[in-house]
């Protein structure tokens, strides 16, 4: 069942609109928060995650001001504030289907860009400045959205023992998406959704939700660690089979 942001959540954003539009002005075309934050469901927001499409290029003291104000926020309001995960993205690039660089801490690479823009496309993304999403970001057709679900899939298969519960929930989107080749979905979704088809992993989902509920203990964690990797494995057979 989705909820509304909650006030925490309202406030970060106003405070970093508010500081968004006195740094930048009218270089600032507009602002998007989409993932978790946006739309929350049973699972706790663990971070907000944004995109700040801009008209032009930063200047030196454009970037010092951000980065002033997203330490603002992170000492403000702590966890959310320190989660403030995102990308500075120059329209022109906003508008390609090939993943933007930020202009931000040295210029990273949305590589999940295909899979950002179907979900703010589909509504799932707070305006909090700036027209329909649907006049900036593409649409993407599926051999961009393909690359960026491998993607992530890398992703998972290098952090298996950093983040388990993380993880075992993006397995179970990923396996959704590769199956059905829809993409608009979270975890929380994603994971009844597995909790259903594979009866045998259950367990496994159960203890992933409990951590994402910070209610895991440290044998919960062990047991992950111990089975992430064979889920890893299911899920790679079952996405090779359904492509």
């Amino acid at each position: 069942m989705k909820k509304y942001p909650s006030e925490n959540i309202i406030i970060i954003c106003k405070h970093f609109l508010d500081g968004l539009k006195d740094i930048l002005g009218k270089k600032l075309f507009g602002v998007y928060i989409y993932g978790g934050a946006a739309f929350p469901d049973s699972f706790p927001t663990g971070d907000i995650d944004f995109h700040v499409i801009l008209r032009e290029t930063l200047t030196e003291s454009e970037s010092l001001a951000i980065d002033d104000l997203h330490k603002f926020l992170a000492n403000n309001f702590p966890p959310l504030g320190v989660g403030m995960d995102g990308y500075y993205i120059l329209l022109e690039d906003a508008r390609q289907k090939s993943p933007p660089k930020s202009q931000m801490w040295t210029g990273a690479t949305d590589n999940s860009w295909a899979l950002h823009c179907e979900h703010i496309r589909a509504g799932r993304c707070i305006i909090l400045y700036g027209p329909d999403p649907k006049q900036v970001y593409p649409s993407m057709m599926w051999p961009e959205l393909e690359s960026a679900l491998r993607g992530e899939l890398d992703y998972v298969e290098k952090h298996l023992r950093d983040y388990p519960h993380y993880c075992i929930l993006n397995l179970c989107r990923l396996m959704y998406s590769f199956e059905t080749k829809d993409v608009v979905i979270s975890k929380a979704e994603a994971a009844e959704w597995a909790y259903n088809a594979f009866p045998e992993w259950r367990y496994h989902i159960e203890l992933a939700k409990k951590s994402y509920a910070r209610q895991a203990i440290p044998q919960d964690r062990q047991f992950m660690l111990s089975e992430v990797k064979e889920l890893f494995q299911f899920a790679c057979e079952y996405i090779r089979k359904s492509h």
